[in-house]
């Protein structure tokens, strides 16, 4: 059972990664003009947050889910 904790740990881990780079990459510009952040960058990140943290708790359930299924099926055998 720690196995199976261990891995839906290093899962959310990854996909919290994966979720942070891409907003990142969606909504910061590389063409570093200003030193600040521009007001459609600061939209974009403060809009970012909620939604990644909606799919994120989506997706979670999901892994969730499937991990629980996963473990019940190795434990009936």
């Amino acid at each position: 059972m720690q196995m199976v904790a261990d891995l839906e740990i290093e899962m959310m881990s990854d996909m919290y990664r994966r979720m942070t780079d891409a907003c990142q990459e969606k909504c910061i510009s590389c063409n570093f003009k200003e030193g600040d952040l521009t007001k459609d960058e600061s939209v974009c990140l403060a809009r970012g947050p909620h939604q990644c943290h909606n799919k994120m708790n989506s997706h979670s359930n999901h892994f969730i889910y499937a991990l629980q299924k996963a473990s019940a099926v190795q434990s009936e055998s």
